[in-house]
């Protein structure tokens, strides 16, 4: 597919062996009505390949231009810098076929080319066919969503037990068996897909899991749980932690990995100071945490802090209220998203659900969820369980379900009261039959705490006590540290 008529904001950049093709392209581009950012370099002076196409990738990763075109002397070294950045697939095209695959089938966003192997001629061709071409067709798009997965740890988990590429192998493998069942026929491939991963992640394992005596089928499962009791695989649709056979009581060690994934440190007071999101940022790595949860302004921080480690960078849109319109919510989210931000916890319009306008509180919801799917950022919907009655809850649920939200969340921890073991058990009922999860935050200080959320249904918890979460998974008792510091009038619910 192409479409020839568009134009594209593009990010150019050459090293001094590319600088003549560079500048070539650039008065054939503008010629061509596109919109082109010159990165340099700009004269014939020698300069190191790495700094242009990271200046080159890194506005494309934070979406200040749609496509990024970089040149070197064979393209390779560029296109292996630009592909460190997250947003960023860059392609090493040589002719117009790769050119166009690259599109059709991978949806590059960054082109790189090699000015000693190439002429202007060709390199017309090829950036003509790059910019037309258009990734449609549903199982390319499929795949290029799981390239996304990869980037931010879905697939190969933390710690991964295997290479990402042996894991999405054998959740391919899984998800075929999983088609062959008549009871999931209805679901889509990206739910099996989804469920299939989620079970590989839990189980660290690099094929469908296989163990000596099965909760699901008993003795003789021999990984056959879908074949044997599809019912039980059904369950997983709701992301039900319970499922991790509850070896968080016990030992250390795993244990200490099992319970560490479910928590996003969190740190939400307005007086945090850098120094204490640092301390954040080093503590989640050290813990093994899914992300860290701050404030807006934080964020390009937090992703300083936390590069090259699995540790996600999460960050709260229309907070804590909820009552910014969708436009500036969504606005917010793209912000957060182009610096760094992989997953948003947005607050809903709590008075306008209140108030019976559910259609209302679907559209701010789609309009976060949007931003969150075009920079490939997971959203969390946060509906603020204590201040609505469970009707309101289920509704809440509802619409997060029909905008397509990742997760939904129980609190901001700012209101009333923070989650509940009833209200996680509520909502994991109103989302079943979906990939989404439930997060639950606010209140949550204890071991105990956290086993009685994973138990309720919770795939995620939100703890500014993570740390002292963990010290208690792995000696098996609580510390009642934490406790004691409500007792003294040091309650922290942030």
């Amino acid at each position: 597919m192409a479409d020839g008529s568009k134009t594209h904001r593009i990010a150019l950049g050459a090293d001094h062996g590319g600088f003549d093709l560079k500048e070539h392209l650039k008065r054939f581009l503008a010629e061509r009505g596109h919109n082109v950012q010159d990165c340099g370099t700009y004269d014939k002076s020698a300069v190191d390949y790495p700094k242009i196409a990271a200046a080159v990738a890194q506005i494309v990763s934070d979406n200040q231009c749609e496509r990024g075109i970089i040149i070197d002397g064979a393209g390779i070294g560029s296109s292996i810098v630009a592909n460190k950045f997250p947003n960023v697939r860059a392609a090493l095209c040589y002719d117009v076929s790769s050119a166009k695959n690259s599109r059709e089938h991978n949806d590059a966003n960054v082109l790189t080319l090699g000015a000693g192997l190439i002429g202007t001629a060709l390199a017309e061709q090829i950036v003509e066919a790059w910019l037309a071409g258009q990734c449609t067709a549903d199982r390319h798009r499929k795949r290029v969503a799981m390239i996304g997965d990869v980037e931010r740890g879905i697939l190969s988990g933390s710690p991964p037990a295997t290479s990402p590429v042996e894991l999405m192998m054998a959740t391919s493998a899984a998800t075929e068996r999983l088609r062959e069942i008549p009871d999931l026929a209805e679901l889509s491939n990206e739910d099996l897909e989804r469920i299939v991963a989620r079970i590989l992640e839990m189980t660290g394992g690099s094929a469908w899991p296989a163990q000596p005596a099965c909760a699901c089928c008993g003795a003789q499962c021999d990984g056959q749980c879908a074949r044997k009791n599809p019912a039980a695989v059904r369950d997983f649709l709701g992301l039900g932690a319970g499922r991790i056979g509850m070896g968080l009581a016990a030992g250390a060690g795993p244990i200490a990995r099992d319970v560490a994934q479910y928590i996003d440190h969190t740190l939400l007071k307005p007086e945090a100071t850098s120094k204490q999101i640092e301390q954040l940022c080093k503590e989640a790595m050290e813990s093994g945490f899914a992300s860290v949860c701050i404030n807006p302004s934080w964020v390009r921080l937090a992703t300083n802090c936390l590069k090259g480690s699995p540790v996600a960078v999460c960050t709260v849109v229309g907070f804590p209220l909820g009552a910014h319109v969708p436009e500036i919510k969504a606005l917010e989210a793209r912000r957060a998203i182009r610096e760094g931000a992989g997953e948003i916890d947005m607050v809903i319009n709590i008075g306008a659900l209140k108030s019976g306008d559910d259609e209302g509180v679907y559209r701010d919801i789609k309009a976060v969820v949007d931003a969150c799917a075009d920079g490939r950022a997971i959203c969390k919907v946060i509906i603020e369980c204590a201040l609505l009655t469970d009707d309101e809850k289920v509704r809440a649920c509802k619409a997060a379900k029909r905008a397509r939200a990742d997760f939904v969340k129980t609190s901001t921890g700012f209101s009333t009261g923070g989650a509940t073991a009833a209200d996680v058990a509520l909502m994991s009922e109103a989302v079943a039959g979906t990939r989404m999860g439930v997060k639950a935050a606010g209140g949550i200080r204890s071991y105990e705490d956290l086993r009685a959320m994973v138990q309720a249904g919770a795939t995620r918890i939100g703890a500014s006590a993570g740390v002292q979460i963990i010290k208690e998974a792995k000696t098996g008792k609580s510390s009642g540290a934490v406790a004691a510091a409500d007792s003294k009038g040091g309650k922290d619910k942030y």
